[in-house]
């Protein structure tokens, strides 16, 4: 379907580091399906990389809304957390 392939095709472009150019794809792969888990978990590991850490958690969660057993999302999730956690603690 529309989403998937909307989807499929950001994560090619997440894989070539095209993060604005993915993000585009999962935001337009969401607004086709939105209750689907999987480009929300997309956007996040691309927010993540990008230091987004607020927006990531957001998205991260939103896939365990819509899917609580996706166990990569709660690790990412942890993560950014984390990573939010240790970047508020060096003052930065």
């Amino acid at each position: 379907d529309l989403a998937t392939a909307l989807n499929n095709r950001g994560h090619l472009k997440y894989l070539r580091v095209e993060f604005a150019a993915a993000m585009e794809d999962y935001a337009a792969a969401i607004a086709s399906q939105p209750d689907f888990e999987v480009p929300y978990y997309n956007r996040g590991l691309v927010l993540y990389r990008l230091g987004c850490f607020d927006e990531a958690i957001t998205d991260f969660r939103k896939a365990l809304e819509l899917n609580p057993q996706f166990e990569d999302a709660a690790l990412s999730l942890k993560q950014a957390i984390l990573d939010k956690e240790a970047k508020q603690k060096r003052g930065y």
